[in-house]
C-alpha cells in the first residue's frame, strides 16, 4: 500500500504592525506619555520596533510646547537616530497638522526621501473639537485653539495636491505609500489613480475609522471598508486598519481576524484598555502583538513588511 504523503501547511499570512508614535491630533495635556521632544519621539520609535512594529509612522512637534511642526530640521534630529538603531521602516507624515499648507507638508518628505509616507485619500472635515469638553484646563494656550479650529477646518487633499505627490514623491523619490482612507469614497478615489497608473501595486490601503467627519467604528462600517476594497483592488493590495481612541483595540482585533494588517500608536489612542493610559507605544505594539498571536497568527519583520510593499529599502532614503 502506497504512503500517503502529509499534505503542507498552508502559508501563513504575516501581520505588519504599524506604529503611529505621536501625530498631531492629541496635545501634551492629555497625556504625559506622549512622545513631544525628538529625544522622546526617537527611544519610542526603537522601543516600538523592538516590539514588533515592522513601519513606524512620524510626524514632529515642537519640543518647546508640543505643538505640531513640519520642520525639516526637527524631522532630521531623530530620523537618523531611529534608522540607525533599528531596522523598522520609517513612513513619514504627508498630512502634517491642521492649518498647515501643502508645502509645508511636504518639506521634511521630500528632504528625507522616507521609503514610505502617508497620503490622503480626499479632502474632509477632521473634527477634534469635542474633545474641547474633557480638560478644563490647558498647559499650553495652542492646546485649546488647536482643538477648537478643528471646528471649522477641511483637511485639503484635492486630486491636484495628490497628483503632485504621487509626482514628486513617487516617481522622483521611489516613495510608496501608506493610502489613508477615511471613508468608503476614498477608496474610489484611490481606484481612480489605480486606473489612471499613477499609483503601482501593492498598494498599502490604511482604512481609518471613528475619527469625526469620516466613517464610523461599528464593525458593520469595518466589514464594508473591505468588501469595497477587496471590489476594487482584488490581490493588488495589502489591507490595513488603524481605530481612533478608546475603538483601538476592539476594532483592531476584529480586522486581525479578518486578515487586516494593524496599526497602534499614540497618534491613534492614548489608551491601552478602558481607563488605562498607554505608557508607551510600545506598550500598544506588545497588546496587539499578543491578541495576533493567540489567534494564531505571525508578526511580518522589517524586512519582510519590504517585500510584501515593495519598498525601495532603507538604504535608498536621504537620511
Amino acid at each position: 500500500m502506497a504512503e500517503t504523503q502529509p499534505t503542507a501547511k498552508p502559508k501563513t499570512r504575516k501581520t505588519i504592525i504599524t506604529c503611529a508614535v505621536t501625530g498631531s491630533i492629541h496635545t501634551p495635556t492629555m497625556s504625559p506619555y506622549l512622545p513631544l521632544t525628538p529625544d522622546e519621539i526617537a527611544k519610542d520609535s526603537i522601543a516600538a520596533a523592538e516590539a514588533g512594529a515592522a513601519i513606524i509612522h512620524l510626524h514632529a512637534r515642537d519640543p518647546k510646547d508640543g505643538r505640531p511642526t513640519p520642520s525639516p530640521d526637527v524631522f532630521m534630529q531623530f530620523l537618523p537616530r531611529i534608522k540607525q538603531a533599528c531596522d523598522a521602516v520609517v513612513n513619514i507624515t504627508t498630512g502634517g497638522g491642521h492649518g498647515m499648507t501643502l508645502e509645508q507638508r511636504l518639506a521634511a518628505p521630500l528632504r528625507a526621501s522616507p521609503e514610505m509616507t502617508s497620503l490622503n485619500m480626499g479632502s474632509m472635515n477632521f473634527g477634534l473639537f469635542p474633545m474641547l469638553e474633557r480638560y478644563k484646563e490647558f498647559k499650553h494656550e495652542w492646546e485649546r485653539q488647536h482643538l477648537e479650529n478643528s471646528r471649522d477646518f477641511i483637511f485639503r487633499n484635492t486630486f491636484k495636491d495628490i497628483e503632485g505627490v504621487l509626482y514628486e514623491l513617487g516617481e522622483k523619490h521611489g516613495t510608496k505609500f501608506e493610502f489613508e482612507c477615511y471613508d468608503v469614497g476614498h477608496l474610489y478615489t484611490l481606484a481612480h489613480f489605480l486606473d489612471r497608473k499613477l499609483v503601482k501595486p501593492p498598494l498599502f490601503v490604511q482604512t481609518i475609522f471613528g475619527i469625526l467627519g469620516g466613517i464610523g467604528p461599528h464593525p458593520e462600517d469595518v466589514a464594508h471598508m473591505r468588501r469595497t476594497a477587496d471590489r476594487l483592488f482584488g490581490n493588488q493590495y495589502q489591507w490595513s486598519v488603524l481605530a481612533a481612541g478608546r475603538h483601538q483595540m476592539p476594532i483592531l482585533t476584529m480586522a486581525a481576524t479578518m486578515g487586516a494588517n494593524v496599526r497602534v500608536g499614540l497618534e491613534d489612542s492614548l489608551w491601552l484598555g478602558p481607563g488605562q493610559l498607554a505608557k508607551s507605544n510600545a506598550d500598544q505594539v506588545k497588546k496587539i502583538r499578543l491578541i495576533i498571536e493567540s489567534l494564531g497568527g505571525q508578526i511580518a519583520t522589517a524586512a519582510e513588511a519590504r517585500e510584501m510593499l515593495a519598498l525601495k529599502g532603507g538604504d535608498r532614503v536621504a537620511f
